[in-house]
């Protein structure tokens, strides 16, 4: 890792940064020159290539037009030496003609319905073949003009074959036959100098008919995409059409080819001369490469020159670190260069000048920190102090005492002693206050070392200084006697003192929130409303504290009886409600069943006498159109009238419409 260290070091110094500047600028040019040689060299590269292509395929459709027309030339001489001959003498005129035989596979001779009459060679079976069905016989018969077939597969040889055709004539000028030559595509010797063309390692000439079958391809180069040739190769399509000329377009293989294109007319063939683009570049690549290395030469010597050269010249420089590094650590005072440089010795006054300045401004602020140190250390509040960041730089003694911390607390452990469920809520107005620099306000609760849980009162402002802020103060105050005593004032406003259950209000206020919850997802919610049967002749016979005794143990047992999500509270007298959210009326009229089975078993005694009580219960659950508590405690309240009416000791269930149905126990 160390030499990895000063590498770093190295690069990152003056000295460094200059030398891998010039390296850099040094290596740019260098690109930018490559770059632009190619951009510009590969389109006279090609141009020129173009132009050899030119000049290349005109040779070859020239030489190849002059075989064209000494053939069949060679054909018309021989048409006009049958033309007096009688049949039985066509072969023996053929043989006598044997010196054709040099470019030609073989002869024959048709009559005007298109019946072989005489070949020579004679092979068997081709004198008396019909060929007026042939495309090249139709095309004679109806042309006065020489032609070439389509490549055929003669029957002997097995080999491709061409025909040259001319016409024959009789002494009234009337269409008598064709004469015609073959020609082996692959043993004559039309296309043998194709074969000693070279075009570099892939460069080929073919040799193509206007229908796009292929006459000739070197047999050096047998690519894949030159076996079968597409018909909608855009170029050789134009090309078929009678277009020539030269173009760079995609071969077949996907690679991008230089190509030329030249008619042989008197036998409709096309000339193809290509030459992949890659192969023609290839030479100006490796120039550019070898010039590449040069330059990168050329660069190294020139760095290890500049890198002489700037370390003297940043001797002096090296110097004025030291000194800086020896100030920093209280070694020497000031700096003292001798250096004939101008600008390093006005660095050096500016720097003792502002040095004279931190120091005394040094001294300056020690004293004001030990004031404020005292005067926080010293105040009874609990008080804190935060950077812009939020991360806590003091506590004071007051507030360490406070809330448990000591003072090698880490600045998390404040944060994970502010209980669970306040956690998040503070963080995010932490941020929102770090983000905006409004003021940090919030009650919470905090986890003592001691195990008690504090209610904490935290109020945070930011600290502006001449030009940006300088951080956060804060203050804490311990709130808990405070909330506990409104949360003891907020339990006695909504609960019976002599039951502890829910009184009239309190009731009310959850009985609305069942009603809006019902409103809002369609939860259902039951409402049981009943007061006790027989309970006047225990307050008149025992006096009230032998009701109350009744009142607070029938508070235990509905307590008990029903779920711990349910609501039960003391209207008044001897009135009791219990409101049952997310329950069904069955349900409800099961849990009424139980209570006032369970409540007629409690009994009080006075003067040994005991007295027990029953329920009149009335159930009715949220509807529709119930617009507030009181409309559902009526509903409650006239079932449990039904009730007692009923005989008492009874369960009464209003159904939807307001309906009552009795149910009796």
């Amino acid at each position: 890792m160390a030499p990895v260290a000063s590498l770093a070091r190295s690069i990152c110094s003056l000295q460094g940064r200059l030398l891998t500047g010039l390296a850099m600028t040094w290596l740019v040019i260098v690109g930018v020159v490559l770059v632009l040689a190619w951009q510009f060299g590969k389109g006279l590269v090609d141009e020129a290539n173009l132009s050899h292509l030119r000049y290349e395929s005109q040779l070859v459709a020239d030489d190849l037009t002059r075989q064209v027309d000494r053939r069949i030339g060679a054909l018309q001489r021989l048409e006009r030496a049958l033309r007096d001959a009688e049949a039985a003498e066509l072969t023996s005129r053929l043989a006598n003609s044997q010196v054709l035989l040099e470019w030609f596979e073989g002869l024959m001779v048709t009559d005007a319905e298109g019946r072989v009459v005489a070949d020579w060679p004679i092979v068997p079976g081709r004198v008396g073949l019909e060929t007026a069905d042939t495309e090249y016989f139709r095309m004679v018969r109806h042309s006065p003009w020489p032609y070439v077939s389509r490549p055929f597969t003669g029957r002997a040889s097995g080999d491709s074959l061409v025909l040259m055709l001319v016409p024959r004539f009789d002494e009234q000028g009337r269409f008598a036959g064709v004469v015609g030559g073959m020609i082996n595509l692959a043993q004559g010797g039309l296309f043998r100098r194709l074969e000693t063309i070279r075009l570099g390692e892939d460069g080929y000439v073919s040799v193509f008919t206007a229908e796009g079958e292929r006459l000739f391809h070197p047999r050096r180069q047998q690519p894949a995409e030159h076996r079968s040739i597409p018909s909608d190769f855009p170029t050789l399509q134009l090309a078929l059409d009678g277009w020539q000329g030269e173009t760079v377009a995609q071969a077949a293989s996907g690679s991008t080819t230089l190509m030329s294109y030249r008619q042989i007319w008197p036998a409709n063939w096309i000339v193809k001369v290509a030459v992949p683009q890659a192969q023609v570049r290839q030479p100006l690549g490796d120039f550019l490469g070898r010039l590449w290395w040069a330059w990168l030469v050329l660069a190294v010597m020139l760095l290890v020159t500049m890198r002489l050269l700037v370390r003297r010249l940043l001797r002096p420089l090296h110097r004025l670190e030291r000194q800086i590094a020896q100030v920093g650590a209280g070694e020497r005072r000031y700096l003292e260069l001798s250096t004939s440089m101008h600008e390093l010795r006005q660095v050096a006054s500016s720097f003792n000048r502002l040095e004279h300045e931190r120091l005394a401004a040094l001294e300056h602020l020690r004293d004001r920190q030990a004031f404020l140190d005292a005067v926080l250390g010293s105040t009874p509040i609990g008080m804190f102090v935060a950077d812009l960041s939020g991360r806590l730089n003091y506590l004071n003694p007051a507030l360490l005492e406070l809330l448990g911390l000591d003072e090698l607390h880490s600045d998390r452990e404040w944060w994970e002693r502010i209980h669970p469920a306040d956690q998040r809520g503070a963080e995010d107005m932490w941020q929102h206050t770090l983000a905006t620099g409004n003021d940090f306000v919030r009650q919470i609760r905090f986890l003592h070392s001691s195990g008690a849980t504090l209610w904490v009162e935290v109020h945070a402002s930011q600290v502006q200084g001449n030009e940006q802020s300088l951080g956060f103060v804060g203050m804490v105050k311990d709130i808990t006697e405070r909330r506990q005593q409104e949360a003891l004032q907020r339990w006695e406003a909504e609960h019976d003192p002599l039951t502890g259950l829910l009184n009239r209000r309190g009731f009310e206020r959850r009985l609305e929130e069942a009603l809006a919850e019902y409103a809002k997802t369609g939860t259902p919610s039951v409402l049981i409303l009943f007061d006790l049967d027989h309970f006047k002749p225990i307050n008149d016979e025992g006096g009230h504290a032998l009701g109350d005794e009744m009142l607070r143990r029938v508070a235990q047992v509905v307590a008990w009886e029903v779920r711990r999500s349910d609501h039960v509270a003391r209207q008044g007298g001897d009135e009791f409600a219990v409101l049952l959210p997310s329950c069904t009326v069955k349900q409800a009229g099961e849990i009424a069943e139980s209570l006032r089975r369970a409540v007629s078993e409690v009994t009080v005694t006075n003067e040994d006498k005991t007295y027990t009580i029953t329920l009149s219960m009335g159930v009715t659950a949220l509807q529709e159109g119930d617009e507030s508590a009181e409309t559902v405690l009526a509903r409650a309240d006239e079932a449990s009238y039904k009730a007692k009416a009923d005989g008492r000791n009874t369960v009464v269930i209003t159904a939807f419409g307001d309906d009552l149905i009795d149910s009796l126990w």
